[in-house]
């Protein structure tokens, strides 16, 4: 099959073990990112599957209809950059495996901890400031025995709580009410109430995943919550927040500070954005899964499923009346 794999910024994939299993197919890798249809449409004009990078490029029925010769579309994760209606409408199958179980992504729960610990010690301020000669800019926090607030009671949220007790901090819970009783039934700790659990943390870290039940779920009024000393964090969704509700609380200085890894629109390459360039923000470009190991791990999974497309035994499809 004539593949074609989007927006492989740093052209990681060729040199990763996980990139045989393409031998045998046409590859093309493209390494910028394009967003305008007819410029996407001509460059994939050819081609009979494309590979997604994660959510880096939206599948819209406009696009949809300048591939004639597109059969396959195959990623991982969720999928809300993808109008899948339209992928059936035009013939197109779409696989995409959603982990369940297994081993959680300890990339990105790593990068979470990187995060904590340099909002608390405020590493990017005291770097600066020694790199201009200045030696010391100011005073950070211990970790240990403050308090860490995981919102949403996942695999990675799991693992941040490892490190944490590691470090000496405590922790509490706010989830689904499914959430939280599994929470309590595994002998962790929950916050008394939403106000509570945003009002009581040292650090908050958010770990949802985003659709359509969890877009704006972190509210102004549960950010205006937390103290003024305390730090937000989020390497999951920026959708998850009301829009504009974070730069809002910056503002008003509830919370203190902030380490984000994802942001409204992406890749966010404007320095003046009011968010990016606020004093009180650490920011990542959504670095969260950018490790070798991450994307063998995941791109292995995203290649089965073009093999076993073309070997006529589709797996992970979404849309399966196409597969048919």
């Amino acid at each position: 099959m004539r593949v074609h794999i989007l927006d492989d910024w740093f052209d990681t994939l060729r040199g990763l073990p996980s990139f045989a299993k393409l031998d045998g197919h046409e590859v093309t890798v493209w390494t910028d990112h394009v967003e305008d249809v007819d410029r996407l449409a001509k460059r994939l004009a050819e081609a009979e599957a494309l590979v997604l990078f994660r959510e880096r490029t939206q599948v819209t029925r406009a696009l949809l209809e300048r591939l004639p010769n597109l059969r396959l579309i195959s990623q991982r994760g969720v999928y809300p950059h993808v109008d899948v209606t339209a992928c059936t409408d035009h013939g197109v199958a779409f696989c995409s495996k959603i982990p369940s179980g297994g081993a959680p992504n300890h990339a990105a729960a790593e990068l979470t901890w990187a995060l904590i610990l340099a909002g608390m010690r405020d590493l990017p301020g005291q770097m600066a400031s020694v790199k201009a000669g200045r030696w010391q800019s100011g005073v950070g926090k211990t970790l240990k025995g403050r308090l860490l607030g995981l919102y949403g009671y996942g695999r990675i949220a799991r693992l941040v709580a490892g490190y944490a007790r590691a470090f000496g901090m405590e922790v509490t819970w706010w989830a689904s009410e499914d959430g939280r009783a599994r929470a309590q039934a595994e002998g962790e700790v929950t916050a008394q109430s939403r106000q509570a659990f945003f009002a009581e943390s040292d650090v908050v870290s958010l770990h949802l995943r985003l659709k359509p039940a969890t877009r704006g779920r972190i509210t102004a009024q549960d950010l205006a919550a937390m103290q003024p000393g305390a730090l937000f964090v989020n390497t999951s969704r920026a959708g998850l927040i009301a829009p504009g509700a974070l730069l809002q609380a910056l503002n008003a200085g509830r919370p203190g500070k902030a380490a984000i890894d994802v942001f409204d629109t992406e890749p966010l390459i404007d320095p003046t954005d009011p968010l990016l360039s606020h004093p009180n923000l650490i920011a990542t470009p959504h670095i969260g899964f950018v490790t070798e190991d991450e994307f063998d791990l995941q791109f292995a999974d995203i290649y089965d499923q073009v093999n076993a497309f073309a070997l006529g035994a589709p797996i992970h499809v979404v849309n399966p009346e196409v597969a048919d």
